[in-house]
Order: structure tokens, then C-alpha cells, then sequence
């Protein structure tokens, strides 16, 4: 099935209007850039269009979805037992664990885009960027040092609001980092973990946090990522966030 198709109910549901450009290819997913129709009240869309589970997995995957919740039971056995059903059940529950971790995430104010729909296997969300370009990168800009430091900062506190919302990104890094105008928009949450149900969620957040403070540092940003991750962890216990 072409990614074309795979966005029809977008456009029968009066999203969008024509699929412009490609943004981004990668191993997991496709995003392409889609004029938006006059009703979503901006004009672009990007939609992120996951390549069949046949030909894509996510690495570790079982560290990711430890504790997730399937709450039709007759799924979850096809799950637990990877039968060829419970594969699809896997497959669909990345995309649609993504769609609403957005939606929650989103709707706390965190630095995320906006969601706008799911369907099996796409998700239409906020196009980050404008008509000559997509927002690049993070590895990809050369910041000064006062923006570093800001920056650095907003990313601390989207952290800090997942962690509220009980979510921790899992796989958070310069890859998953737009920059655009001066701030930031971070993506990619298909793997996200809830921290009261997962067990590696403090080994995940620490992670996380040591990536950021490593790219930082070469920008002078000095910053212990454990002394953060174990900060966070306790207020996060104590309710205190």
C-alpha cells in the first residue's frame, strides 16, 4: 500500500488538501510536508507515515513497552504470545501510544507539535518549518552560547512537564530536536514510557538527560545529567512536580 493511500481519510476528513515534499526519510517512518485545507486554520501539515511493520522495528522495543496496558484481553494474549495478530496489535500501538502522548503532552503546554489526527498508520500534526524549508535538526544549527544556555533550559523544563504527565521520552536526543526561530519543538514519541508502569523508566530518564548534557556541554553548559535525573525522580515520587 502506497503512503499516498495511507493518507486518504486525511484528506476525506478535510485536513489536507495535496501532499507537497518529503521532509524526512527515515527507518521508521516517512514525514511529508501537506498543504493544509483552510479549515485546520494554518497551511501546512506534516504527516508522519510509519513504514509497515514488515519492514521496520523499533530497537529494544521490549525495554519501551514494558507495563503498556492492551485492555482488550483477547488482544493482549495475541500480544503476550507474538502471535501474527498480536504483531499488528504491536505494530498499531506505537503509533497510536505517539498520537496520545502528543494530544497529552500537547495540551500541558510542553514544546511538542500540535497533534491533529491518527489513522493506522499515520499521525497528521503541526508542520514545523515554512514554505522554503522544514525546521532542521538540532545537530544540524549552530547556536551561540546565550541561546545554548536557553535552550538547554526549555528543554530541561519540557522534561521536567513530561515527567508530570507521566511520560518520559526514551529515546531523546539532537535527532529528535527541532529547531526553528529560535526555539525548540521536540518529535518522535512513539516510544515514550509511562514512569509508574514501566521499570526501566529511571534508567530511560537518566538517558535522556545525559544525552542533552553532553551535547550541551560543547557549547560550555555545565550540567551533571545524574544529579538532574535523580532530582527529578524524587520529586516525581513525592508527587512534588
Amino acid at each position: 500500500m502506497s503512503d499516498q493511500s495511507l493518507l486518504e481519510v486525511f484528506f476525506e476528513e478535510g485536513l489536507i488538501t495535496d501532499v507537497l515534499n518529503v521532509v524526512k526519510s527515515g527507518k521508521e517512518a516517512t514525514v511529508y510536508c501537506c498543504q493544509a485545507h483552510p479549515s485546520t486554520e494554518t497551511e501546512f501539515l506534516a504527516a508522519k507515515v510509519y513504514r509497515s511493520r514488515q519492514n521496520r522495528s523499533f530497537q529494544n522495543d521490549a525495554i519501551y513497552q514494558a507495563g503498556r496496558v492492551i485492555l482488550d484481553k483477547r488482544l493482549q494474549r495475541a500480544f503476550n504470545k507474538k502471535t501474527r495478530k498480536g504483531r499488528e496489535v504491536q505494530f498499531t500501538s506505537w503509533i497510536e501510544h505517539e498520537f496520545q502522548t502528543l494530544n497529552l503532552l500537547y495540551a500541558a503546554g510542553a514544546d511538542v507539535p500540535k497533534p491533529f489526527a491518527c489513522a493506522d498508520s499515520a499521525i497528521l500534526m503541526e508542520y514545523v518549518g515554512d514554505e522554503q524549508q522544514p525546521a532542521p535538526i538540532l545537530n544540524k544549527v549552530l547556536l551561540t552560547p546565550t541561546e545554548a544556555e536557553l535552550l538547554f533550559h526549555q528543554l530541561l523544563s519540557n522534561v521536567e512537564l513530561w515527567l508530570a504527565c507521566d511520560r518520559i521520552h526514551g529515546d531523546l536526543s539532537p535527532f529528535n530536536i527541532l529547531y526553528w526561530q529560535g526555539s525548540v519543538k521536540i518529535i518522535d514519541f512513539p516510544q515514550s514510557v509511562d514512569p509508574h508502569l514501566n521499570p526501566n523508566a529511571f534508567s530511560l530518564l537518566a538517558q535522556d538527560l545525559e544525552n542533552l548534557c553532553k551535547y550541551w556541554a560543547k557549547y560550555g553548559v555545565q550540567a551533571n545529567s545524574l544529579e538532574i535525573a535523580e532530582e527529578l525522580w524524587r520529586r516525581f515520587l513525592r508527587a512534588e512536580l
